[in-house]
């Protein structure tokens, strides 16, 4: 049996779908456009909007070999 070492952070109302960090929205499948992160140990996922209005945050995050 796997073990989920980036268990996903608790969702409202059981497995209504992924939540967004930032503005709550919820996908009920996979979003490939979000954006994801991973800090201590839990997934935080963002939706388009939430991503893009952030991206300056996020980038600075990288570190400087993906730059």
């Amino acid at each position: 049996m796997e073990h989920d070492t980036n268990p996903q952070p608790e969702q409202p109302g059981g497995d209504a779908g992924i939540v967004c960090a930032g503005c709550g929205k919820v996908a009920e499948e996979k979003p490939v456009t979000w954006a994801f992160s991973v800090e201590g140990g839990v997934r935080h996922h963002l939706c388009d909007d939430c991503a893009r209005a952030n991206i300056r945050a996020i980038e600075g995050r990288l570190d400087s070999q993906w730059w």
